[in-house]
């Protein structure tokens, strides 16, 4: 990992941390390499079952791009001609993350920070952080994350983040479906290993294939869906660890999961 990037396993979980409080956990690249290169090593490594992903201090989750002059790294000098864009990188690969990937929220996620919360598939807030798109203040507008603002927040509400540039607090986004869970300050660790501990004593093969076959899913015809959805669920019903599920539950014992 990169300094301004931390990743710590404590059993099964994975906790990748934006280190760069000084700079409120801005998005930079290297920043954006440090997650993917921690997201490779977290899939590599078969005891781990889900990702936490954070911020270090407790005023910024992420503030997204860096506005200062000069600051190393900013999102916003992009090469029109290449589309290959470290933020787009590393969007793309939470996307295809086959583990299950929790935001903790421990202070503002703004702009491009916002839309890595968006990217995770679950998400545990601090009750007063502030949650925003604030682009059109500066001229600009949440390009690159609207996919993923699209998927995660109706309609209208994304838009009137998107036009007033104005954040809300974690505990009103719960009712708009950003936020599964929020807590105090002092709770937040609590509350994100609650939620963590429900993920993790679960199938990590049906985990695996389910958000593989939701990321397709999600891009299909209703009709192609459900076609490919038979297919998937008739090849999870031949893993191991589906055998060891359905083992358990007729012994009305806890199933041993091996990934497999």
């Amino acid at each position: 990992m990169s300094d301004v990037v931390r990743a710590d396993r404590n059993g099964a979980v994975m906790t990748i941390v934006i280190n760069r409080p000084e700079r409120r956990n801005a998005l930079n690249e290297a920043v954006a390499t440090g997650i993917v290169h921690a997201l490779d090593a977290a899939e590599a490594d078969r005891g781990v079952r889900a990702v936490v992903l954070t911020g270090a201090g407790d005023r910024a989750f992420c503030a997204g791009g860096d506005l200062q002059p000069g600051a190393d790294g900013t999102p916003f000098a992009i090469d029109a001609a290449d589309p290959r864009h470290y933020v787009v990188r590393l969007l793309r690969r939470m996307d295809a993350c086959r583990l299950p990937l929790v935001a903790r929220v421990n202070g503002a996620a703004l702009a491009g920070g916002l839309g890595l919360v968006a990217a995770c598939d679950l998400v545990v807030a601090r009750e007063d952080a502030l949650i925003g798109v604030s682009e059109v203040k500066v001229g600009l507008f949440p390009m690159m994350i609207l996919p993923y603002l699209l998927r995660s927040i109706p309609y209208k509400r994304m838009m009137e983040l998107c036009l007033t540039g104005e954040p809300i607090l974690a505990r009103e986004a719960v009712a708009d479906g950003l936020v599964n869970h929020v807590a105090p300050a002092g709770e937040l660790d609590a509350k994100t290993d609650w939620l963590v501990a429900r993920i993790v004593d679960k199938s990590p093969t049906g985990i695996r294939l389910g958000k593989q076959a939701l990321a397709k899913i999600r891009e299909m015809s209703t009709e192609s869906a459900l076609e490919y959805a038979q297919f998937m669920l008739a090849n999870m019903a031949r893993t191991r660890d589906a055998a060891e599920g359905f083992a358990a539950f007729n012994a009305r014992r806890a199933p041993n999961w091996t990934g497999a």
